[in-house]
């Protein structure tokens, strides 16, 4: 069976968002759509998002990193979200793997929220209905479109082609030998989920800094101002 899914390259990510606004760009407008936002400029934003990113420093100065790890839907192939549902909206397509849900069933119970180990389902505040990332389901699916932009939004926009998209089961897709050759990993695969979403793991770079380097000094491309000023008014004076 064909699983579609996102191998995310953290070794490459910048946390620029492009992503995150791409996803809500696109989904807000398209099949899954709205996506809502409640107060987005107050001190307390809400709103409903597919996919962001979590930007934390990890280490000890001077010895930190920053990573960035994006989170979605990892359209696990055994979606605990699934079986909880007591209406059927959350379900998992036979066709390719992806998780959805289907908002006219959705009562907004939240107990896919409260199975989904990942936090990756949110309610959306205006609709009462759950939401989550769909892979652009409705991009993905559409034959009217060229092949090459039968992708993700997200993985459209990463400026540093940091998501790939494909298929997962198919040993000669981009992903699977991503995955094989780069040491992909699931995330948190100790709760049985298999998450068919993957993560290609950073490279640590080691910056060795002495003591002193860590103290300001003064700019030593910095040159003395010969210059004698009179205090007359010169060029560099005059407001045009």
């Amino acid at each position: 069976m064909t699983q579609l899914a996102l191998v995310i390259d953290l070794n490459v990510c910048v946390g620029c968002h492009a992503c995150v606004t791409s996803c809500k760009e696109w989904n807000t407008s398209g099949a899954a759509g709205p996506l809502v936002d409640e107060h987005p400029y107050d001190g307390s934003p809400t709103g409903t998002f597919f996919n962001r990113v979590q930007t934390f420093e990890v280490g000890t100065f001077p010895d930190t990193e920053t990573v960035h790890f994006p989170k979605s839907c990892l359209h696990c192939e055994d979606p605990p979200c699934v079986p909880v549902c007591p209406t059927g909206a959350s379900y998992k397509r036979a066709d390719n793997g992806v998780v959805l849900v289907d908002y006219d069933k959705c009562i907004g119970c939240k107990y896919c929220s409260w199975a989904c180990p990942y936090g990756a389902r949110e309610l959306d505040a205006q609709e009462r209905v759950m939401k989550k990332c769909t892979l652009c389901i409705d991009r993905i699916t559409d034959d009217s479109l060229p092949e090459r932009d039968r992708q993700p939004a997200c993985v459209l926009a990463c400026p540093t082609s940091a998501r790939l998209f494909g298929d997962v089961h198919d040993p000669d897709s981009e992903v699977s030998v991503a995955i094989r050759e780069r040491g992909g990993y699931a995330l948190m695969a100790e709760w049985g989920t298999k998450p068919a979403n993957h993560y290609l793991p950073r490279h640590k770079t080691r910056m060795h800094i002495a003591p002193e380097d860590l103290e300001r000094v003064d700019n030593p491309l910095r040159r003395e101002d010969l210059t004698d000023y009179t205090g007359e008014e010169s060029v560099d004076d005059v407001a045009w």
